[in-house]
């Protein structure tokens, strides 16, 4: 018996009994994607920067704008706080509207006399970070020596990739489109596979509109629109990661 001679098909059908083929075996691969990127805030993020060193920062910002503007404390303290909520750091009002020279400012505020002593961190932090698949980035309003201080102190400026801080961003702070902008562009990231660790809803919410998957770290507010996961403390993270 003659064997009958092969049909050409057209090419769209020869690809769906390729697909068809490979779902009956078992083998249909999905299409690879690039791994997570998991984008932390330092600051009562990474550790709990309100126990010691925000008050000093604050007292040390409200002497400066004092000093600067020949304000009372109360006066300067108040500018300090519009300039924050305003802007996401006393910095860019600081340099907008009075020309201040932003690394004398930091320098001067982020002066510590013992922040070793001063930083307080879950001891757990290190094995935690290792246990999340991905890249990982910090991605700061900070100064960069703070921020390199911080991470060594605690143990774990060896467990990120990169490190953004207020210099990296020009200035430009969080949660300005800008700055997420300038970190995706630097790190050719797709910011649907980022995501963003957070104690600040206000950054998250940029985040959430450029694509990210949003975690906010907090023990008393409450999940917002813009949220996708709640945690007390970033030691959850490895058990709610799921849900990203």
């Amino acid at each position: 018996m003659s064997r009958a001679t092969p049909l050409r098909l057209p090419r769209a059908t020869r690809a769906l009994l390729r697909r068809l083929r490979q779902r009956a075996s078992g083998k249909a691969a999905a299409p690879a994607q690039p791994p997570r990127t998991w984008l932390f805030d330092l600051d009562d993020t990474l550790h709990n920067a309100s126990a010691h060193i925000f008050p000093h920062i604050n007292r040390a910002m409200t002497a400066y704008i004092r000093e600067l503007l020949s304000l009372d404390e109360a006066g300067a303290g108040k500018l300090r706080q519009h300039y924050w909520r305003r802007y996401g750091a006393t910095l860019q009002g600081l340099v907008r509207h009075h020309g201040v020279e932003p690394q004398h400012f930091l320098a001067r505020t982020h002066d510590f006399p013992d922040l070793a002593g001063m930083v307080v961190a879950e001891p757990g932090l290190r094995a935690m970070l290792h246990r999340l698949p991905g890249r990982k980035i910090v991605f700061s309003n900070a100064p960069r020596a703070y921020a390199e201080a911080v991470l060594r102190i605690i143990g774990v400026r060896d467990c990120f990739d990169a490190l953004y801080t207020i210099e990296s961003l020009r200035y430009r702070p969080k949660p300005a489109r800008a700055a997420f902008r300038r970190l995706l562009h630097a790190e050719k990231l797709d910011p649907r596979r980022c995501i963003m660790v957070e104690d600040s809803p206000a950054n998250l919410l940029t985040a959430k509109r450029l694509g990210m998957k949003t975690v906010l770290v907090s023990a008393c507010l409450r999940r917002a629109p813009h949220v996708d996961v709640l945690v007390a403390s970033a030691m959850d993270l490895p058990l709610r990661s799921g849900r990203l």
